[in-house]
């Protein structure tokens, strides 16, 4: 029961933070949904660096570890915003805005899990 609470308390500091992002002015004048993606992007990074920090650091709480990756990652990214914004995209016909996205968050996400990885080792 302790684990589903510290789960729920990350998830609300996540869902913060991620709330907090979505009301920065961003006026980039395209349709391309830059907040998702830098949300997407820095949550990938951030659980690759609590992985990596965790397995490399054996006295690391899990509990502490599951709440950042389950809770705090799982409550910040965000993949089905991802995906109504993709479909979006192309329902108004702004499919290459679609694909753009698509590639740049998968590339850039797996870049940030490897990034991470490179920073603690």
């Amino acid at each position: 029961m302790a684990d589903c609470i510290l789960v729920g308390l990350g998830g609300f500091i996540g869902t913060v933070c991620r709330y907090a992002i979505g009301l920065l002015p961003v006026r980039s004048g395209s349709q391309f949904p830059f907040k998702t993606l830098l949300i997407n992007v820095l949550g990938a990074f951030v659980i690759s660096f609590i992985v990596a920090v965790s397995v490399k650091n054996e006295s690391l709480n899990p509990h502490v570890t599951l709440m950042l990756k389950v809770g705090v990652c799982g409550g910040f990214t965000t993949f089905s915003t991802f995906a109504y914004e993709s479909a979006s995209l192309m329902q108004s016909g702004h499919t290459a805005t679609a694909v753009l996205y698509i590639i740049v968050s998968a590339v850039m996400g797996v870049l940030a899990v490897y990034a991470a990885q490179v920073v603690v080792h």
